[in-house]
């Protein structure tokens, strides 16, 4: 795409695979720069916008919050900063990343357990799983 061509906002969302909303969320959030607008006040986004929001959707696909991303981009802009700042935090994304897939496992397991005792009882009245539900033990 020639640096020089602009998109409007429907369309370099649709480019980024974001909604048009999304898009002016991200401005508001100071996660994309205000783009220039037309005489008639129309927006007018370049290249460097559809990068960027591609960069900001695929790092939301990994998991990445909206601060976090933000933390991301500045790495991007710092001369300073190297591979070791970004490792890091991809790293500790990763272990939330694992510590939810735990807990989703113990979920399924116990979700199991009890749809197996709901098949074994069908008299709502001795349900295992509402049973287990009300329960007020921790």
């Amino acid at each position: 795409m020639d640096p020089e061509t602009t998109m409007t906002r429907g369309e370099v969302a649709r480019r980024a695979g974001v909604g048009g909303e999304t898009v002016r969320f991200y401005e508001r959030e100071g996660l994309l720069d205000e783009p220039r607008r037309t005489r008639s006040g129309y927006r007018q986004y370049d290249a460097a916008a559809l990068v960027r929001l591609k960069f900001i959707r695929r790092a939301k696909e990994l998991g990445f919050s909206l601060r976090e991303i933000r933390d991301l981009l500045a790495l991007r802009l710092d001369d300073e900063a190297d591979c070791t700042d970004v490792q890091q935090r991809a790293e500790r994304r990763l272990a939330e990343v694992r510590a939810r897939i735990r807990d989703l496992r113990r979920m399924e397991a116990r979700l199991k357990e009890l749809t197996a005792a709901c098949d074994a009882n069908r008299r709502k009245m001795e349900c295992p799983l509402l049973d287990t539900l009300d329960e007020t033990r921790e």
